[in-house]
């Protein structure tokens, strides 16, 4: 179901614009779909067609996005494997501090090898109401005041869906535009739509990498986009939104974590309006790769930052649980045959080139 399908039904039972924001909003923020101003009965403020029609809206909408189950972990987060209505799974993960990561599909198509959710592909998109209920359903736990859009599936492959929600969370919704995050391996379509959109959303950029080659292993089917370049196009919008773009490196011990990948980061975000996201991988059985030690994450961040890149070391929510993007909704499904997983990375990669110099563009 998508959000305008939801405004087209209120309207075909006598909603004016008044009533269809009041509903919406009361929906965004997990509460019963006729609450209005305090003290005032429903008859007040709805009609009576429009009043007799929301019992059966807010069985359909409660039905988008059901609990399957959750994860409590120890760092705050919860981890939440979502059914939905025609009994595929998903994950949200509430983070600390009001935070929700969402997916947008269901399965993922970009196929990193390091990744549990692209290991099937992509099975369907997620349409927008989909993607609001998973935040209806976290309000119902606890605030919301921050959505990343990071979870199960690649954002800028099921555009439409994800602008449309995340123009309804940035309205309605009271979520400060800064605080929609929207993460992308780098398709070109993102730059080309979100500076356009009402609702502009800060942006976080996989990189992974500054070697091209390597980030295309990484990623086998992102744009063939080299990383000097998706810096300057994230450079641009960054300028245009006043947000600074969130650079996420995941980091795998013996791949990307060596000395010469740290210059070349250095290199690469000099000058920019930019934030490094280090995030130690999530270690997953069967894929082959590990994460560095705590001490060797914490010394690269500190190398980075000493050097005036921006740096935050963060964990993925929910390591002590085995809950890596995708693992919760593959646990759940039927046992299938392993797949095995030719990676062919070898202990020491090419040395990441330095990008062309290009002039720095400061504050």
């Amino acid at each position: 179901m998508r959000i305008e399908q939801i405004r087209q039904t209120l309207r075909t039972h006598g909603a004016k614009t008044c009533h269809e924001e009041r509903i919406m909003r009361a929906w965004l923020q997990a509460q019963p779909l006729a609450s209005g101003p305090r003290r005032r009965p429903a008859e007040d403020f709805h009609p009576l067609e429009l009043r007799s029609a929301l019992p059966c809206l807010a069985a359909e909408l409660s039905g988008l996005a059901r609990l399957r189950s959750s994860h409590p972990g120890e760092d705050g987060s919860e981890r939440l494997l979502v059914e939905l209505a025609d009994g595929q799974t998903i994950e949200s993960v509430l983070l600390p501090r009001d935070g929700l990561c969402v997916s947008t599909q269901v399965g993922c198509a970009v196929g990193c090898v390091f990744c549990m959710t692209g290991r099937d592909g992509l099975l369907r998109q997620v349409d927008s109401a989909e993607i609001v209920a998973q935040v209806v359903l976290a309000r119902a736990r606890r605030p919301v005041k921050r959505v990343v859009f990071m979870g199960m599936g690649e954002p800028a492959h099921n555009l439409e869906n994800v602008l449309e929600a995340i123009d309804l969370l940035g309205t309605a919704g009271g979520i400060g535009h800064k605080n929609l995050v929207f993460s992308t391996v780098g398709d070109l379509r993102v730059f080309e739509r979100l500076p356009l959109e009402t609702v502009k959303p800060a942006l976080a950029l996989s990189l992974h990498s500054t070697n091209a080659e390597l980030r295309a292993r990484l990623l086998p089917k992102a744009p063939r986009i080299d990383p000097a370049e998706l810096v300057e196009l994230g450079e641009q919008y960054a300028r245009r939104t006043a947000y600074p773009i969130q650079y996420q490196w995941t980091l795998l011990e013996g791949i990307n974590d060596s000395e010469e990948e740290m210059d070349a980061i250095v290199r690469l975000l000099t000058g920019k309006y930019a934030i490094m996201n280090l995030i130690p991988y999530n270690t997953i059985d069967d894929l082959g790769f590990k994460r560095p030690s705590q001490d060797r994450a914490i010394a690269l961040a500190k190398s980075l930052h000493s050097r005036h890149i921006l740096t935050k070391l963060r964990n993925s929510a929910g390591q002590d649980i085995d809950g890596g993007c995708g693992q919760l909704r593959a646990r759940s499904a039927v046992p299938k045959e392993k797949k095995s997983v030719s990676l062919n990375f070898s202990a020491r990669q090419p040395t990441a080139k330095a990008p062309a110099d290009k002039d720095a563009i400061g504050d």
